[in-house]
């Protein structure tokens, strides 16, 4: 059995941006054999839902109205790191693209739905510190 540290939109929990959620039933099917940690790093961060959506900008994030966010995304990624080792997750599974979450491309800071090669806030601390990170849209080792 292995301990996961998942996306909260993943398991239908509205919390993303505009207050919906990303449900994901393979997510949800990994309960039966696994522990799964729920995280949202952008409520762990303080955000409200639903929030102004947000993007990276180089080491900077920034909202559609240009309010820079970086802190919250900051505290964010260091309470999810600070939870995935608590419970000693042995991986990851984030949501794809988010500017918290996203692995390997993301929104490029222009809002105009450009992605780019880069990673979330949470999802490059915890690679950062060891921990595999796969996204919702990914093969996982389980």
């Amino acid at each position: 059995m292995a301990v996961i540290l998942v996306s909260l939109c993943l398991l239908g929990i509205p919390c993303r941006y505009q207050g919906d959620s990303r449900s994901c039933e393979r997510v949800l099917a990994l309960k039966e054999k696994h522990t799964l940690i729920p995280v949202c790093p952008e409520q762990l961060g303080g955000l409200p839902t639903p929030r102004n959506p947000s993007e990276r900008l180089g080491n900077r994030w920034i909202s559609c109205t240009g309010e820079d966010v970086t802190e919250p995304f900051r505290k964010g990624a260091e309470s999810t790191l600070a939870l995935a080792e608590l419970f000693h997750c042995d991986f990851a599974i984030l949501k794809a693209y988010s500017p918290s979450c996203g692995k390997g491309m993301i929104n490029d800071g222009t809002f105009t739905k450009t992605r780019i090669p880069g990673n979330g806030a949470a999802a490059e601390l915890l690679l950062q510190h060891g921990i595999p990170v796969y996204t919702d849209e990914e093969d996982w080792p389980v």
